[in-house]
C-alpha cells in the first residue's frame, strides 16, 4: 500500500472514529455475504455502525484518541461496531444479534466472536458492558440516592410538628364544647321572674 493511499485511509478512519469511546470488537470467521449483509442491516436498524478495519491503522487512530488497547487484541480480522445510545445498548444489540444468528443456524456458532467491548476508552468484557447502566439510569440512581435521605429528613421535621398541631386542635375542640353546652342550657331554662 502506497503512502498516499495509507494516509487517505488513515484520514478516513480518523473521521469515522472521531470521538468514539464506546465500541465492540468482533472477529468474523468464514462469514458469507448473506450473513454479513443481514448482520450489518439489523445493526443499522438499531443505529449501530459496523466497519471492517485494518488493525495497524485503526490502532494508530485509537492510540491518538487515548484509547489504548493491547497489541494482541489487534490480531486477526477485526470488525468494529459502535453507535447506539450507550455501551449497554450497543453490547445488547451485538450480543442479541449474534445469539439470534446462532439460533437460526447452528453451523454459524463460531463465525462471529466478540473480542471485547470498550466503554469510555477502557476495555471490559461484553457481559460487564451489558450490565453497565445507561446515562439516564445512572442519573436516576443518583437522584434516588439524594432524594431518599432528603425525604426522610423532611418527614422527621414535619412529623412532630403535625402531631403537635393535631393535639392543639383537639384541646381547642374540648374547650369549645363545654362553653357551647353552657350557652345552650341558659337559653333553654328561662329564669322565672320574681313574684311580687
Amino acid at each position: 500500500m502506497s503512502k498516499l493511499v495509507k494516509s487517505m485511509e488513515l484520514a478516513a478512519l480518523e473521521k469515522s472514529f472521531s470521538g468514539v469511546r464506546d465500541l465492540v470488537l468482533i472477529t468474523p470467521d468464514k462469514v458469507d455475504s448473506t450473513m454479513d449483509f443481514n448482520f450489518r442491516k439489523k445493526l443499522r436498524e438499531k443505529k449501530v455502525k459496523v466497519q471492517m478495519v485494518k488493525n495497524s491503522l485503526v490502532k494508530r487512530v485509537f492510540d491518538a484518541q487515548g484509547v489504548k488497547l493491547s497489541d494482541k487484541i489487534w490480531s486477526g480480522t477485526t470488525l468494529i461496531a459502535w453507535g447506539g445510545d450507550s455501551i449497554k445498548d450497543l453490547s445488547k444489540a451485538v450480543d442479541g444479534l449474534i445469539k439470534e444468528i446462532e439460533k437460526k443456524d447452528p453451523k454459524a456458532k463460531d463465525k462471529l466472536k466478540v473480542k471485547l467491548a470498550v466503554a469510555d476508552g477502557q476495555t471490559v468484557t461484553l457481559a460487564a458492558a451489558m450490565a453497565m447502566p445507561t446515562r439516564l439510569e445512572a442519573i436516576g440512581d443518583i437522584i434516588a440516592m439524594i432524594l431518599g435521605p432528603a425525604s426522610s429528613i423532611a418527614g422527621a421535621l414535619t412529623g412532630p410538628a403535625s402531631e403537635v398541631a393535631g393535639q392543639i386542635a383537639t384541646i381547642a375542640a374540648r374547650k369549645e364544647e363545654p362553653v357551647a353546652a353552657t350557652i345552650a342550657e341558659t337559653k333553654e331554662e328561662p329564669v322565672a321572674a320574681p313574684a311580687a
